[in-house]
């Protein structure tokens, strides 16, 4: 019992609360196994760290403002087969580690979301700070800040984030102010962290999304210098599903 308050004391004083939970289970296990002291202090300790780091991962999920929980696993690469080993390789997060950036072109409904989705809840998983938001979003964010004297403050903040997501970019037009204070942000990540963007416009079409082909422009030579262009084809998912129940009903 002096042991059990010793261990009750110790993991309240290193905050390690899951110790406290597992250390008697894993030691009755210990026994019935025959476990050295060095096998049995390595599982508690594995106990606390894999703990941990599922709290820390879900904590980063919800910081990230994902709009729905879409993991890799759930996508279906039967629809996309071409970009199976490139965005299975992306869960990896190497190329957020390095700055990179990861732009995903496809008509609408064609699984980019998901895509993005899915790689910011791996890098959620390695231990990545990720914020995500729709383009119109971001552009909201911006010129708040930008309207209340605190753009540096909020770009800043925004830097905390080694990974983030611009969805949907294409689907509004950006004002010429927006646009500037979205190059500020494209501008400000350069060669610094990553950026995730999908959109169903091919570059070529991006200066009537910013109404300028000169921003339009440096917006994209700053986001393809260190980036891996992924392109989604086909139809939509969620027009093909309506048209197989209409063709079973």
């Amino acid at each position: 019992m002096e042991a059990i308050k010793d261990v009750t004391y110790y993991t309240s004083a290193l905050k390690a609360p899951r110790i406290q939970a597992s250390f008697a289970r894993l030691a009755d296990t210990g026994r019935a196994q025959g476990w050295t002291f060095e096998e049995y202090l390595a599982a508690v300790l594995e106990a606390e760290v894999t703990a941990r780091e599922a709290s820390g991962a879900e904590i980063r999920r919800k910081r990230a403002h994902f709009p729905s929980m879409k993991t890799i696993e759930d996508f279906t690469f039967d629809h996309q087969p071409h970009l199976r080993s490139d965005v299975q390789a992306a869960t990896r997060s190497t190329w957020i580690h390095n700055a990179e950036n990861m732009i995903l072109l496809g008509p609408p409904g064609t699984g980019k979301t998901h895509i993005s989705i899915g790689l910011g809840i791996a890098a959620t998983r390695a231990g990545i700070p990720v914020l995500f938001d729709t383009a119109a979003g971001w552009i909201q964010s911006l010129t708040t800040a930008h309207n209340t004297g605190d753009l540096t403050k909020e770009l800043r903040r925004i830097r905390r984030y080694k990974l983030i997501i611009i969805d949907e970019l294409g689907y509004l037009p950006i004002e010429p102010e927006a646009a500037n204070l979205f190059f500020q942000l494209i501008s400000d990540r350069y060669e610094q962290s990553s950026i995730l963007i999908t959109s169903n416009l091919a570059f070529g079409s991006w200066s009537t999304i910013f109404h300028d082909e000169t921003i339009a422009t440096a917006i994209i030579d700053r986001l393809v210098h260190h980036a891996q262009v992924l392109t989604t084809k086909g139809t939509s998912y969620r027009i093909r599903h309506r048209q197989e129940q209409q063709t079973v009903d």
